[in-house]
């Protein structure tokens, strides 16, 4: 789901530092419907995952990011500020 006027992204929701991305625990587990802590808990054990993948061509500067965790996916568009131009639950 995009950002926009009825799904603000919430400030430093996803924050790109020397090229590392990162983003705030509540945003993607309230996507994968876990609680920020639980999320952090299943992280620690190597029970979410998170594939990066970087666009070429005429995605160049925009990152795709999916988190999977049991069941649930949720996949998300960023461009190269950190916004979020695109998410979805898959």
């Amino acid at each position: 789901m995009p950002a926009g006027p009825h799904n603000p992204q919430p400030p430093q929701a996803v924050t790109i530092v020397d090229g590392e991305i990162t983003f705030d625990a509540g945003l993607v587990a309230a996507r994968l419907g876990l609680t920020p802590e639980m999320f952090m808990a299943e992280l620690a054990r190597g029970i979410v995952y998170r594939q990066v993948e970087q666009g070429t061509g005429a995605d160049a500067g925009r990152t795709r990011v999916t988190f999977r965790y049991r069941a649930s996916v949720w996949r998300c568009v960023i461009d190269a500020d950190g916004r979020l131009i695109d998410g979805s639950d898959a």
